[in-house]
């Protein structure tokens, strides 16, 4: 005889399988390369400093 399953408890697990799907599909079709994440932080960097070098000083 077949164990007893709550169904809304494998309801969940399928879900969290899905989910996780999605997560991974998400991170190889939007994710960044170490490349493109280190431009992108020296860019912030630079102009950070270029927009304190244009502070006012009243």
């Amino acid at each position: 005889m077949a164990d007893v399953v709550s169904l809304n408890k494998a309801r969940k697990v399928l879900q969290r399988k899905a989910a996780r799907e999605q997560a991974a599909e998400n991170r190889v079709r939007f994710g960044q390369t170490k490349g493109e994440r280190e431009k992108q932080q020296k860019d912030a960097e630079r102009i950070a400093r270029e927009f304190d070098g244009k502070k006012r000083e009243d």
